[in-house]
This record gives structure tokens, sequence and C-alpha cells, in this order.
């Protein structure tokens, strides 16, 4: 869906490839498998809107494996990736820029963690978030949101620093360095409006707004 743009910034048609839903490619012993998400495509309005795929991709080795949800709402989608190619070592999953509106292509708090388990992570790293804000709730509210609730259930929750390195193979501390950062506001970034838009009840099928294949 953007080998258009590579191909405007210089890079060879030969390097570039891609894949439908459920489409792989094998490259220096890695497989690279796209997979649906929850989403649409298009930054022009009618003049691209809905022309490419959004997708979700799961990367596998001869010993790890990882998925990476993308820009994605919650949907059935995660659960059919999971019984497919679950369980992953690693799941990044989209935990920001939410909003009770939006719950069709970004996942509320409470699905963030449903998500993660229906893929049957082993180790849960939120992203989409603190880069910037595109919502109403904090840059911090995401990985507050995220860490309260993997922690009530017993998940491991990754949260590393810019940079930090992180072995799956031996035991890695993670500080709250967004504490720091944040200080006394921390408190009061839960408002009770804000709360309003986290949805902390059981996740329930969703209409989609956007359309979508069949994730078969």
């Amino acid at each position: 869906g953007v080998a258009s743009h590579l191909e405007s910034w210089g890079v060879k048609a030969s390097q570039i490839v891609e894949r439908d839903w459920w489409g792989d490619a094998n490259i220096d012993g890695l497989s690279f498998i796209c997979a649906p998400a929850q989403h649409f495509s298009g930054r022009m309005g009618p003049i691209n809107k809905m022309k490419t795929l959004w997708a979700s991709w799961i990367v596998r080795s001869k010993n790890n494996s990882f998925y990476f949800s993308g820009d994605s709402g919650y949907d059935a989608h995660y659960k059919k990736i999971g019984q497919k190619f679950g369980p992953f070592d690693l799941v990044f999953m989209d935990s920001g820029q939410y909003n009770i509106r939006w719950k069709a292509v970004h996942n509320m708090p409470n699905e963030v963690i449903q998500g993660f388990l229906d893929l049957k992570g082993r180790h849960l790293v939120p992203v989409h978030w603190s880069m910037f804000t595109l919502s109403l709730h904090n840059w911090y509210d995401p990985i507050v949101e995220s860490s309260k609730r993997a922690k009530a259930l017993g998940l491991s929750i990754m949260t590393p620093r810019l940079g930090q390195v992180v072995r799956l193979d031996s035991k890695n501390f993670f500080e709250k360095w967004w504490e720091d950062l944040v200080g006394n506001d921390l408190s009061a970034s839960l408002t009770p409006k804000r709360q309003v838009d986290l949805a902390s009840g059981p996740v329930a099928q969703q209409e989609l707004y956007f359309g979508k294949s069949d994730i078969e």
C-alpha cells in the first residue's frame, strides 16, 4: 500500500515487497506475515480514501515471534491471529490516541489488554503514545492505564526508555520513567471527563464504521 511513496523517495521497486492479508515474505531467515487490522487508509480525502489496505504484522524467527498491531481498533482479528500464529513473545499494541468516538480505529485502554490476551502474548509493549497527543487525553494517560490494568491481571508489560536494550532471555527492569516527567500532575491526569472515554467494561463486538475485508 505504500510502495508508491517509497518509490517517490528513491527506493527501487525491486527492493519493495507488498503483501495482502495473510501473505508472507521470507527474508534472511525471518518470516514477515501481513495480517488484518481494523482501521482505514488514505490521508487525502476522496483522492485516496480506502485505496490501499491497512494491516498489522507478524515477524517470526526460528526461536521467537512478535506481533505489531499497527494503527488498529479492537475486533475479532486479534483472536483470529492469536489462534493462527500465537503465542507471541512480544506484542506491540496500539494503546494511545483513543476516544470513545474512535473505537473503530484505536484500542480503548481495556481493549489493549483484551487484545493482548486474545493474541496469547507473553510480554506487552504499549506503543502509539507519548510522541504526540491526537486525542483528548494527556500524553501519559495511555501508559498509566495500560500499566495499571496489566498489573491487576499479573501480566508482563515492558516500558523501556528510548534506546534501552531489552533481552527476552534475561530479566529486565523497567522504571516508570514518565512519572519523573509528569511530576505532581500525574495524580490529576485522569479527570472524570477523561475517564468517561476509558470504556472500562467488558469488550463487546462493535459496529465497524470504515468497512472491513473478510479476515478469514
